[in-house]
């Protein structure tokens, strides 16, 4: 037997121990039955390449981490720990609300145990931030601003500097590392919030960046919608910053001034909806099911990237099958092209059941709204894609309140009004080389 011989049986030997290690982790730890079987073919048909690519980027190395921050603590809100012990939702769903709500109420209550942004551009925005929030810092505000490290590079220089120059304390969430190759480019914290004196707080879609104030004129402009919020909820936004914070930077933010108690105010029931691949797994998943079964009469949302795994697929057309009116409003032109082109190849899947589709016109939709029934909404900062549903850290909140589901109501009734609506028709009538792109497109589906 010849030294290449060898070699080659080596490295043979090798690729089999390894493939079998590999394949060991991937079925004990990947729930979803595709991911799995795509892993461990990549894996064995691609000899130790496919075993390199599953370490980087087929593991999810933050939930076990995540899971250990958490456990043990207690909700800010001591009233929402207790409906999440006892499933109750009748505290939480107002007295003359649709019985069909308190199918949500316990749903969400089941799976639900300081500044963040996704994006932190230089500009006209992020200026009057970095200013705004250094005059905080001189009036001796304790400031604390967490930006993800991916979303921080959307500009450059980062803002991180300027921040620092002002003496706010800020930290990157997983920062990328290496230039070229980055494990956790899916891991981001996609959450947008905002908490003042642990009273007021914020929470959306919308990013710090020139493109989401319209008056600015940009090519790129966004339209969106953010949330100012009051009362106890606002704990409940305070927590999700502290954990964040503390798994970026191990600084606890427990006790004054972080945490105080807060008084109910104005009418609208609120909780807050944490989602991330960690403790929080799939927490958004399992409450839009929840809710989307629960629906008697309509479902209405907006999103701007619409990819939506099979089961939530089936629960749109199954509504519509029932008798709900499903109406899905999307940008009429996105700003990420292949999603856009995947999106189109999926329409078809609600479109023939009877789901009623509307693009809206520009500037670019970026807003995320859904409401069910016309009492019960659910705003933040989440997407219908794989990536909010599985793999970014997101917060949403539910709202139980006719009058504001009636307001998101009236603006979706805007978008659809000056939008147009997309038929079966119209979307198997467009070019075969447009309908050959977008099916190719959405073979890339679970990556986008």
């Amino acid at each position: 037997m010849n030294e290449m011989t060898v070699l080659q049986t080596v490295i043979a030997a090798a690729h089999v121990l390894l493939a079998i290690v590999v394949s060991v982790h991937i079925v004990l730890t990947k729930e979803d039955v595709r991911a799995a079987i795509g892993w461990t073919g990549l894996v064995w048909l691609t000899p130790v390449i496919g075993s390199v690519m599953y370490g980087l980027f087929g593991i999810n190395r933050i939930r076990r981490q995540a899971g250990m921050l958490r456990r043990g603590r207690q909700l800010a809100d001591s009233r929402t720990a207790e409906l999440a012990v006892t499933h109750s939702s009748d505290a939480l769903v107002p007295l003359d609300a649709q019985p069909s709500l308190r199918g949500i109420a316990t749903i969400a209550g089941r799976v639900t145990g300081l500044l963040a942004s996704y994006i932190f551009d230089r500009g006209v925005a992020g200026d009057g931030f970095v200013a705004a929030l250094g005059r905080a810092v001189a009036r001796g505000v304790q400031v604390r601003v967490l930006v993800d490290g991916v979303g921080a590079r959307y500009s450059r220089p980062p803002i991180f500097r300027a921040l620092r120059g002002h003496h706010v304390r800020v930290a990157a969430f997983l920062p990328p590392r290496i230039p070229l190759v980055q494990p956790y480019s899916q891991l981001r914290n996609h959450r947008k919030l905002m908490i003042v004196d642990g009273r007021i707080g914020f929470c959306g879609g919308m990013n710090i960046r020139d493109d989401c104030l319209l008056a600015l004129g940009r090519p790129g402009a966004t339209q969106d919608v953010h949330f100012r919020l009051r009362g106890p909820v606002v704990q409940q936004l305070a927590q999700a910053f502290a954990f964040d914070w503390a798994f970026t930077t191990k600084e606890r933010l427990d006790g004054d001034p972080w945490a105080c108690e807060v008084d109910p105010a104005g009418d609208v029931v609120a909780r807050g909806l944490p989602e991330g691949p960690d403790e929080d797994f799939e927490t958004l998943m399992l409450v839009l099911l929840g809710a989307l079964s629960q629906a008697r009469s309509s479902i209405r949302l907006a999103t701007p990237y619409f990819l939506p795994d099979l089961p939530l697929v089936d629960a749109l057309r199954t509504a519509a099958l029932r008798g709900v009116r499903v109406e899905i409003v999307l940008p009429e032109r996105g700003n990420l092209r292949m999603v856009e082109w995947a999106a189109m190849a999926q329409l078809n899947q609600v479109l023939k059941w009877g789901c009623h589709v509307y693009l809206s016109r520009r500037p670019f939709d970026h807003s995320k709204i859904l409401v069910v029934d016309g009492s019960w909404s659910l705003v933040g900062s989440a997407n219908w894609d794989p990536r909010s549903l599985r793999l970014n850290f997101e917060y949403n909140v539910e709202c139980y309140s006719t009058e504001l589901a009636g307001r998101l109501e009236r603006l979706l009734d805007q978008k659809i009004a000056s939008g147009r609506r997309m038929t079966l028709a119209d979307l198997e009538g467009r070019p075969l080389p447009l309908r050959l792109r977008d099916g190719i497109a959405r073979l890339a589906q679970p990556y986008l």
